[in-house]
């Protein structure tokens, strides 16, 4: 039979979307990236392959899922079978460095950036800013590892404690800090290549921003009363750029993450390809992202 299925190494992750998969009344299977075999010989089966694979797969005991679902993509790619979401936008969702090459070849500003490997490489690094700045991990998801510094000697009495968790792909990014005159961050999604709404996310709590009702932990999504999550009634800016630069590089389904510093100046700093939304957030503004999203891959489903 001819079905959706879904790559993906979070079963949380899926309920979701596998709720609308069914209200739309579409087949589908789920495809757990935790382990697997493939015969690279033998074609796969007919069907829309998307895939959901987390660049935070590591947190969850899942270290080198990515590199098997690349290995999958690659088999799928080969016999021209229909992916969403594949081997060149799974290459931006493991790689902050290739999302900031790729946003900056389209002609967006990213915050000025720093890759570096060895921990005295790190330490040494962190001399190339003025001012705060923050780490974060190249590989990583849900903001995990994002942390703030305000000068040389803080970052080194970090890295060289037992706190530190290095990268697990080894390489740790040092990013100015982008000063804003609001306390949040706005997130933009992106269905079949398209925008379809922009999402105010509190940064007030700190900078794990993950958006899915399965990362939520006790009031973490609420801030002295008020949803940490708000969708806004407002256009996306740039977004014929925005939705270039998705076309470019293969990718039908995604969040892309803005900041603006305290002249107005927007930075693009994050595109999240294994993107999740927030129900109560959606429910309050009347859409469903992941019906959106089902009625997408139906239509895929149908033009095979």
């Amino acid at each position: 039979m001819t079905m959706i299925y879904v790559l993906h190494e979070n079963d949380e992750w899926l309920l979701p979307l596998a709720d609308a998969l069914r209200v739309a009344g579409l087949p589908y299977k789920s495809w757990h990236m935790a382990e697997g075999c493939i015969d690279l010989q033998r074609e796969p089966p007919r069907g829309v392959f998307f895939s959901r694979m987390s660049a935070s797969a590591h947190t969850r005991g899942h270290v080198n899922s990515p590199e098997y679902t690349a290995a999958v993509l690659s088999w799928l790619e080969r016999y021209k079978r229909r992916v969403i979401n594949g081997s060149a936008a799974l290459r931006l969702e493991i790689s902050k460095v290739a999302q900031y090459m790729a946003l900056e070849q389209a002609g967006f500003i990213v915050p000025h950036t720093v890759a570096a490997y060895g921990r005295d490489q790190i330490i040494a690094a962190a001399g190339q800013f003025d001012g705060q700045f923050i780490t974060k991990h190249n590989r990583s998801g849900k903001g995990l590892g994002v942390r703030l510094f305000q000068s040389v000697s803080a970052l080194r009495e970090y890295v060289e404690s037992t706190e530190y968790v290095p990268p697990v792909d080894g390489v740790l990014l040092l990013q100015e800090y982008i000063q804003s005159s609001e306390r949040y961050i706005t997130r933009m999604e992106f269905v079949d290549g398209h925008f379809l709404y922009a999402v105010r996310v509190d940064t007030s709590a700190g900078f794990e921003l993950c958006p899915a009702d399965s990362c939520a932990l006790g009031d973490s999504c609420a801030l002295d009363g008020k949803s940490k999550f708000t969708i806004l009634n407002e256009c996306c800016p740039d977004q014929e750029r925005y939705e270039k630069l998705l076309k470019v590089h293969r990718v039908s389904v995604a969040g892309i993450e803005i900041i603006r510093d305290m002249q107005g100046r927007t930075y693009t700093y994050d595109i999240n390809i294994n993107t999740n939304y927030n129900s109560a957030a959606e429910a309050k503004a009347g859409v469903s992202a992941l019906s959106a999203l089902a009625a997408f891959l139906g239509r895929e489903l149908d033009a095979i």
